[in-house]
């Protein structure tokens, strides 16, 4: 906003025009738009896949100019997976390897190349539920929550995020893109925009609705974003993507000493949730539909946290001699 009142005086220069981006970044720019409009991505997931395909362009560039699309084969392909998958994370692999199957499959369908080479692209082995969610128990949750400060704008934010969190278990995407027509004060009831652009409506419960409007009230201020929850500094605009509520968590954490594992932070909440219902009696199907699983796969990894009610089903171990 500076910036444009400044050009509007006379004798500032309007802002230079910028220069026309590479024949790499346009096509990464195609790659983003096929990923938005046709197969219909969720933003989240556009911003994982973007960065691992501007390297691999960058790698394809060479010393050229543009991107050696016609060089491009199964060896190059496999190459560049391996090279930069040593010493990396599971996790960081298998998303390397979704993201160039699915650009290599875009090349493909826009005529780029003559071959589909996405299934050159090796599968990344990870195993499913091969450990137990992470989460912290319901008494360290309402530590979390009566440490948040709630006399500043900030901490009135900070406190609905993480009562969001918490109670209706939302991720920390969904928290960003809540909006103020997708709350429904008189029917109670609160519209969530979920992954692969689902939509839902959950119960707005009283706590989380209180938080809701005090923070509407005194701690948000005016703005011209329809997103319910703003940045604290100036501009008054919506919180950038799902990183500000991890900060908003952490930071909680941190605030009421509360230890997790590391790299885990607004999921937390959703984990601990999900465990609460399950030591409470809840069914599988009661904690996949507050969740909104698209696939019991998803719920079942919930079952490793019910520990006495696992006790009661395990066989003893073998005594001495029990082998032979």
């Amino acid at each position: 906003p500076f910036l444009r009142y400044v050009r509007d005086e006379p004798g500032v220069p309007a802002h230079a025009v910028q220069a026309d981006c590479s024949p790499a970044e346009e096509l990464r720019k195609r790659y983003v738009k096929y990923l938005r409009s046709e197969r219909g991505l969720a933003e989240n997931s556009i911003r994982v896949y973007s960065p691992y395909i501007s390297d691999f362009l960058s790698e394809l560039m060479g010393r050229s100019d543009r991107p050696a699309l016609g060089a491009l084969d199964s060896s190059t392909v496999q190459d560049f997976l391996l090279d930069r998958v040593q010493g990396r994370s599971s996790e960081y692999s298998r998303l390397l390897a979704i993201a160039l199957r699915s650009f290599l499959r875009f090349l493909f369908l826009h005529g780029d190349v003559p071959i589909d080479l996405s299934p050159s692209v090796p599968m990344v082995r990870k195993r499913q539920q091969a450990s137990v969610p992470p989460f912290i128990s319901a008494e360290e949750v309402e530590c979390v929550l009566s440490a948040t400060d709630r006399s500043t704008s900030g901490g009135l934010r900070d406190y609905a995020i993480l009562l969001l969190l918490a109670r209706l278990g939302l991720r920390a995407g969904e928290v960003v893109a809540l909006e103020l027509a997708n709350i429904h004060w008189r029917t109670g009831e609160i519209v969530i925009h979920g992954k692969s652009r689902m939509v839902d409506r959950l119960p707005l419960l009283v706590d989380v609705g209180e938080a809701l409007a005090l923070y509407l009230r005194t701690g948000r201020g005016q703005s011209a974003s329809r997103r319910v929850f703003l940045r604290i500094c100036a501009p008054r605009t919506a919180l950038a993507g799902h990183a500000a509520v991890t900060h908003v968590v952490r930071k909680a954490l941190t605030r009421a000493g509360v230890r997790t594992p590391r790299g885990i932070a607004a999921h937390l909440f959703r984990h601990s949730l999900a465990t609460k219902m399950i030591r409470k009696g809840a069914t599988m199907a009661e904690i996949s539909q507050l969740l909104r699983h698209r696939s019991p796969t998803s719920t079942a990894i919930y079952a490793k946290v019910a520990f006495e009610s696992l006790r009661g089903v395990a066989r003893a171990w073998p005594g001495a001699g029990a082998g032979q």
